[in-house]
């Protein structure tokens, strides 16, 4: 089964471009994961200026000072001060910053690989009932070993300062600076609050990440990292600062990792949820080194989070019939049967959103179900599911049937019924 995964030219592949206004153009270059907290901050906040959209700042975690740093820096490229934003510190642990839209992609994609193994089979619903949660969280499973990986590779390059070193005093005639290689950075101060943080040590111990380490990959980046500025001006001091010890681990994975082509083509290869994690994965990895103390791999995904996923799932499926009643009558000249499969998903998930998760505005909804669309189904699929959902959306507005509920999947049929079409 190959799952739903983002088109060549999705977010996170490609450069992204927004028009603001008559004659201007702002641009930020790269991809996605390569630009860091500021570029990204700083792409929100025009796009909040020029478009008139709410700026979203709950998925990335700063500083006051680097705060005020980035709002003096949109400050700079407006001319004139932007509107009015305020720094609010997050009451949220960092390790609880799986954001709702990975969830939506998840969900989206089990509901794919269930209902296409059940079309598969001519129709027939397997005997042994199908354990969707348990496929669910495999997907979150696969998440946690993906930034598993990412933080042991980090740290394996910091640590092969002691290998490089072990390995040319043992040459059969080492030189003067064979003998005198620099290990300072193995004994990096928040290398080994990582390396000693219990969780992590379990998750290791779990998930194995050394098995996927290609040993010639580490050795090219630990023999790049040495013949940068960077690393010569890290060596060259002879205390530890706080500062500069984390800024050496940022600078393996913002700067030789992340752009490294073979590392990115590498981990794609071997962990396929990398297009849909990137983005997350960044910044999950910026605030571990922030406050590596603060994570607990073993509940990457907050219990609030998890009940969500497990509802929309539940949902998305037991109610399939109820939301097809919604979707059908708008297709007007579509053949339903002749609609992308992940297209009519995604519907569904967005009117059981509409229906049963009281806590969601409508338009977030529909906005969160363009984007899935556009990234991951046909071209035309965005202005589709848009359309479909905005129509909906009016109806039930219009009709006064936007009374959502929480659904249980063991609710009797009278309780859900006051949410049927009429």
């Amino acid at each position: 089964m190959v799952l739903p995964a983002k088109k060549p030219g999705g977010k996170s592949k490609r450069i992204l471009y927004q028009s603001f206004g008559k004659g201007h153009f702002f641009s930020v270059f790269g991809k996605l994961w390569q630009k860091n907290d500021k570029a990204l901050y700083l792409y929100r906040i025009l796009m909040c200026h020029f478009c008139s959209t709410q700026l979203l700042l709950t998925q990335l975690i700063v500083g006051k000072q680097e705060f005020d740093n980035i709002v003096k820096m949109v400050n700079t490229f407006l001319g004139v001060p932007c509107k009015s934003f305020s720094f609010v510190p997050s009451k949220t642990s960092s390790c609880k910053m799986i954001s709702r839209r990975n969830i939506r992609v998840k969900v989206m994609q089990t509901i794919y690989s269930v209902e296409s193994q059940i079309a598969e089979s001519g129709g027939e619903v397997p005997a042994k009932p199908v354990d969707t949660v348990k496929i669910l969280q495999k997907h979150f499973d696969q998440t946690r070993s993906l930034f598993i990986y990412l933080i042991h590779f980090v740290t394996e390059v910091a640590r092969y300062a002691e290998t490089d070193a072990r390995n040319r005093a043992s040459k059969h005639l080492p030189t003067k600076d064979d003998l005198n290689v620099n290990i300072k950075l193995a004994g990096n101060e928040l290398l080994w609050k990582i390396l000693e943080h219990p969780s992590y040590k379990q998750a290791v111990k779990d998930d194995k990440p050394e098995g996927w380490v290609d040993q010639d990959m580490l050795k090219k980046i630990y023999q790049e990292l040495v013949e940068s500025e960077k690393y010569q001006q890290y060596i060259a001091v002879q205390g530890r600062e706080k500062k500069d010890e984390k800024e050496m681990l940022e600078y393996i994975f913002n700067t030789l990792l992340l752009p490294n082509e073979i590392f990115t083509s590498y981990i794609e290869e071997y962990f396929s949820n990398w297009d849909d994690d990137a983005e997350m994965l960044v910044v999950l990895m910026q605030n571990f080194l922030n406050k590596p103390a603060a994570y607990n791999f073993q509940e990457l995904l907050s219990k609030e989070k998890w009940q969500f996923a497990k509802n929309l799932l539940q949902t998305t499926l037991e109610k399939k019939e109820q939301a097809l009643n919604y979707i059908k009558p708008k297709l007007k000249n579509w053949d339903p049967d002749r609609i992308a499969s992940l297209d009519m998903i995604l519907m569904r998930m967005g009117v059981c959103e509409f229906l049963f998760f009281e806590t969601i505005p409508p338009k977030v909804t529909i906005n969160e179900y363009i984007d899935l669309a556009k990234d991951y189904s046909t071209p035309q699929s965005g202005q589709f599911v848009n359309g479909i959902l905005d129509n909906i959306h009016k109806d039930l507005v219009r009709d006064n049937q936007m009374h959502k509920v929480a659904f249980s999947p063991n609710a009797t049929q009278s309780q859900q019924s006051a949410n049927k079409p009429s």
